[in-house]
């Protein structure tokens, strides 16, 4: 869960980093070209060993998800889809799990803790990030600004990595996931997708698995 690190440093709501940072908002699928062109994809299909995984995990959250806590989600769930995904380390970039990153701009220091990022690094140090998995937040009593955190991210990255090279990541509260472009300084928001559901869940693994493939073909250096 993305977090206020100590006392002295503010969380910013999607609003106010809107105002403060001159942000653009789009929602949808077809809000923004890279949106479409990342989530309007047919599904993929699963090998054997992936189906029974897939079949595990789906009816464990269809079952439980309403009383996970964060962790339970973490582990439980979103770190098979992940691999389902196809999210893991390889010899181009590296996943970290609640990496803290920080910077100002423009005048305003901003700092949180990521869930979860696929960036290129050294061993435990990321360098450039790619891609943002943010707030895998519990179904019930969920606390802070989601978007807000990842925004903040974004806005991190963009800074640190000063190549305009568009950043990708996702929102999950409970079983609901949505996907997020960045832009510049638009940012575009997905259709929400109910990953209780069996084909909704499907359409999630396809399309963090299209991300795998923009990033090795395209965002790179």
């Amino acid at each position: 869960m993305a977090k206020v690190i100590s006392k002295n440093v503010k969380s910013y709501d999607e609003a106010e980093l809107i105002g403060m940072f001159n942000l653009n908002r789009l929602v949808g699928n077809t809000g923004h070209p890279l949106m479409a062109e990342w989530v309007n994809i047919p599904v993929e299909n699963l090998s054997p060993f992936e189906r029974e995984l897939f079949d595990e995990i789906l009816f464990d959250a269809q079952k439980n998800i309403v009383g996970w806590q964060e962790e339970d989600l973490k582990m439980k769930f979103i770190s098979f889809v992940l691999r389902l995904g196809h999210l893991r380390d390889t010899k181009l970039f590296n996943t970290y799990f609640e990496k803290t990153v920080s910077a100002t701009i423009e005048g305003h220091f901003l700092k949180t803790k990521t869930d979860f990022m696929v960036a290129k690094g050294i061993l435990n140090i990321p360098q450039k990030p790619y891609f943002h998995f943010q707030e895998w937040k519990p179904y019930k009593k969920p606390v802070g600004d989601s978007m807000g955190q990842l925004l903040e991210a974004f806005l991190i990255a963009q800074h640190l990595n000063a190549d305009n090279v568009p950043l990708y990541g996702c929102e999950v509260i409970g079983k609901q996931w949505n996907f997020v472009i960045f832009e510049q300084r638009n940012y575009c928001t997905s259709k929400s997708y109910d990953s209780t559901e069996s084909d909704d869940l499907l359409k999630i693994i396809s399309i963090l698995r299209k991300f795998k493939s923009l990033l090795e073909l395209r965002l790179l250096d």
